[in-house]
């Protein structure tokens, strides 16, 4: 199997209801590493499995990057911002994320969005992952993941 759908960690989402992880969506740092398609992302494992550089998400393990472009391990989110501005909705934003302006990526199907703040319980634990819906790519060019309007992740109550 491989990508097919975005999602929300369930871990993260317990972790930070239950204050085990002291998240700050609008302050932490964030980054957006990205991978092909010869993984199948999961949104119930384990924080540790969850997060950059394990499980699925090892650096070695179909990590799409360049240096100088698009770091290994990821670049980080501009802006991140939590919006309760629509009735029954709360979403989770950030300016778009691209690379440097000469970027030769090929094969991206999706992204980790993980907090590169907190080191416990667990350093880099991943936040989503996002698919792109299908393979993409640039040659000597910029790689923009241009967020949806809707933002990284939404939750409707």
């Amino acid at each position: 199997m491989a990508w097919s759908n975005s999602k929300i960690f369930r871990q993260f989402l317990a972790d930070a209801f239950l204050n085990v992880a002291a998240f700050d969506l609008d302050s932490d740092t964030f980054k957006v590493a990205l991978y092909d398609n010869d993984i199948t992302p999961d949104n119930d494992v384990s924080a540790a499995n969850s997060a950059y550089n394990a499980g699925q998400w090892t650096s070695t393990n179909n990590e799409v990057f360049e240096a100088g472009q698009w770091a290994q391990g990821g670049v980080a989110l501009t802006s991140p911002t939590i919006n309760v501005g629509t009735a029954d909705v709360v979403f989770w934003d950030a300016s778009d994320t691209a690379s440097g302006s000469a970027a030769d990526l090929a094969n991206v199907y999706g992204c980790l969005v993980y907090d590169d703040t907190l080191a416990t319980p667990v350093a880099d634990q991943g936040i989503c992952y996002n698919y792109f819906g299908g393979a993409n790519s640039v040659v000597n060019g910029t790689f923009t993941v241009v967020w949806n309007a809707n933002g990284i992740w939404r939750i409707t109550l």
